[in-house]
């Protein structure tokens, strides 16, 4: 099964900043949107940001503080995230759209702000 490599997450202090990193392997093509969502405990999984025609879509929560970057070349999605606050924690996890296929996710890494 193909798996989405993630990287970047971590325990931060409330305003710090973390930049979260998602590796898409080669042998994936047809790759038309990228994204990040984040599912905190007890609630459903959300979008946070994602890329989908090279115009990037945020969640209301993330507008202002959240940037999201594509490489399509070395095939990379990153998240940086600044001004994190507590309700920011949560695992994050990167999504790929794949033109006629399943989406792909990564297994999720663990953002924690916390003082």
């Amino acid at each position: 099964q193909v798996q989405l490599e993630e990287s970047g997450g971590g325990l931060v202090q409330p305003g710090g900043s973390l930049r979260l990193t998602c590796v898409i392997p080669r042998s994936i093509s047809n790759v038309y949107g990228m994204g990040w969502y984040r599912q905190a405990p007890g609630k459903q999984r959300e979008l946070v940001a994602n890329d989908l025609t090279g115009r990037p879509n945020y969640a209301d929560f993330a507008k202002g503080r959240f940037t999201i970057s594509r490489d399509n070349i070395k095939k990379t999605v990153s998240l940086q995230m600044s001004s994190l606050k507590p309700e920011d924690t949560a695992v994050y996890y990167c999504n790929v759209n794949i033109l006629d296929a399943n989406d792909l996710w990564g297994q999720g890494t663990q953002v924690t702000v916390s003082s």
